[in-house]
């Protein structure tokens, strides 16, 4: 191997264990030295000058009392200007979503496609009014065929992009109830495009519903999706009429206003 091929693989693989730091500090919230090496399979020196130049740059801060790492806004402030080319889609998005809520009371949650990878990634939301509630994290990011916000968002996309995106699919299994099928997903797409919305029971999570609508653009392809989600025990399948009703309104509020006339 060359040097300079050697330099690249090298300058490749310190990104990626400053990557696996940052992810490990995302997801956990408040980690020490030990479970941040452990979980980003680096030493614990190398931990250790990673999160002092993170640390340094501001991206993250040690507490004094438990010399825990923890993240701070700065990363958030970069995530939020991805956003800015999103205003409009957060503004039609959120008078729809505002409604939701109000005539609900549950989770709503905002989610648009990866482009890279098969996932919906969270972007707004509106919490619950009850204390026990389904709390996504904004910038989380589930698997599209386990989600009714991934699979209100796959089916309407072309069937190019569609069987695209089903081939590189892994189907985990998530839960009780995970489509783990190409078969069982494309009979589901093709159910969605005829109703208009989505549904996730326990698919990606144990005792948890979910409902969803596209958001689409000009030309009528998905580029977000709304949905609202319930603890399985406060579903009401007698106001489930009602739920789609609003929540069809929802998305045709929001599209309407990216100037879709469908």
């Amino acid at each position: 191997m060359s040097d300079a091929s050697r330099n690249k693989s090298d300058n490749v693989a310190a990104v990626l264990k400053v990557f696996s730091v940052l992810e490990t500090l995302a997801e956990e919230g408040r980690s020490s030295l030990g479970d941040i090496a452990q979980r980003a399979m680096t030493s614990k020196a190398t931990t250790h000058r990673l999160l002092q130049t993170i640390v340094d740059l501001g991206y993250a801060e040690q507490e004094e009392e438990t010399e825990k790492y923890r993240l701070t806004l700065k990363l958030f402030g970069l995530g939020a200007r991805t956003l800015r080319g999103q205003t409009h889609l957060l503004q039609a998005a959120d008078r729809a979503m505002g409604m939701l809520s109000r005539e609900t009371g549950e989770s709503i949650n905002l989610g648009v496609m990866d482009e890279r990878e098969q996932r919906v990634a969270y972007i707004h939301k509106y919490d619950s009014a009850y204390s026990l509630s389904m709390n996504s994290p904004l910038g989380k990011r589930n698997p599209l065929h386990s989600t009714s916000l991934g699979k209100a968002l796959l089916a309407y996309r072309d069937e190019t992009e569609i069987a695209e995106r089903l081939s590189k699919m892994t189907f985990e299994k998530l839960a009780p109830k995970t489509i783990t099928d190409v078969q069982t997903l494309r009979e589901q797409l093709i159910r969605i495009r005829e109703d208009g919305y989505s549904e996730e029971l326990e698919e990606s999570e144990v005792g948890v519903r979910c409902m969803a609508v596209p958001i689409r653009d000009h030309l009528g392809k998905s580029i977000a999706a709304i949905s609202i989600s319930f603890p399985l025990f406060r579903f009401d399948p007698a106001r489930k009429s009602t739920y789609v009703r609003i929540l069809l309104e929802a998305g045709q509020m929001a599209s309407k206003s990216l100037g879709f006339s469908g």
